[in-house]
């Protein structure tokens, strides 16, 4: 019998502040160990009734404190399968949306217990930063696919970049 996935629709999103830098997570998945940490964009899952753009402007307030932002366009889309905190595995609908605040410290306030035991770290990156790093950085291909975006340079249309592959 095939096992039948629930689509998790994700607001991803690209925000910038003033000075063209980019906002950034370090974490892990709940089932993976400590010192598995990576960097990703803030958001989250869009919930039942909520439109894409309305489930970004709620990830970005309730990860960042930022209440201010200015929506731009979906840039990118990644699909895969993946595992919720709760165990679920679902169908990882990503599509990454541009927004711009006015900057300054982000607040973890409005963070889930389980945000609070699963990231170590959120920050601003400048562009020069993330194309030094070592460090991972989701989705794959961040460092080169971010120049155009804060540029704002946008695809006409979403581009599909990469499938996520299920984690071993």
């Amino acid at each position: 019998m095939e096992l039948v996935l629930r689509e998790r629709l994700t607001a991803r999103v690209l925000l910038f502040d003033p000075q063209g830098r980019i906002l950034l997570m370090k974490g892990r998945l709940a089932n993976r160990p400590q010192g598995t940490s990576s960097w990703f964009t803030i958001g989250g899952g869009v919930d039942e009734g909520e439109s894409l753009i309305e489930g970004a402007i709620r990830e970005i307030a309730e990860e960042t404190g930022f209440t201010e932002v200015e929506i731009g366009p979906v840039v990118w889309t990644r699909e895969g399968p993946g595992v919720l905190v709760t165990g679920e595995h679902v169908i990882f609908k990503e599509n990454y949306i541009v927004a711009r605040c006015a900057g300054g410290e982000p607040s973890r306030e409005g963070w889930a217990d389980y945000e609070v035991d699963l990231i170590d770290d959120i920050r601003w990156w400048t562009l020069d930063e993330v194309a030094a790093t070592t460090e991972r950085i989701y989705p794959e291909r961040f460092g080169e696919l971010i120049i155009d975006v804060a540029a704002g340079t946008y695809p006409d249309a979403p581009l599909a970049i990469t499938v996520i592959g299920v984690a071993s």
